[in-house]
């Protein structure tokens, strides 16, 4: 007789099931084989979205040449709280004037 029987006069009514060892044990790799197939299916997806985000990337991207003579424009990329080229804020510029290629 279990203790808490011997106690309470009833079966304890807990929601860990009391079960034989052996089957805690198929229990167990049961447990752990499910947690590895979903780590799986969590790895095939990442390397999923990975892949779709990087092919978006590879589309946007191109190898610009410029030649002896070419105006560009310069880009800013604005420092927080550094106020170099004029105005802050919505209207800083963000380019500044154009520049030859020499």
């Amino acid at each position: 007789m279990a203790p808490y029987e011997a106690l309470y006069g009833r079966r304890c009514q807990s929601l860990v099931r009391s079960s034989e060892p052996r089957e805690a044990r198929l229990l167990g790799t049961d447990l752990v084989q499910d947690a590895l197939d979903k780590v799986r299916i969590i790895q095939d997806r990442l390397r999923t979205a990975q892949s779709r985000q990087k092919s978006y990337v590879d589309r946007k991207v191109c190898d610009t040449a410029f030649m002896v003579g070419d105006r560009v424009l310069l880009r800013v990329s604005p420092m927080k709280g550094v106020m170099r080229f004029g105005k802050k804020g919505k209207l800083s510029p963000r380019y500044i004037r154009p520049f030859e290629i020499l």
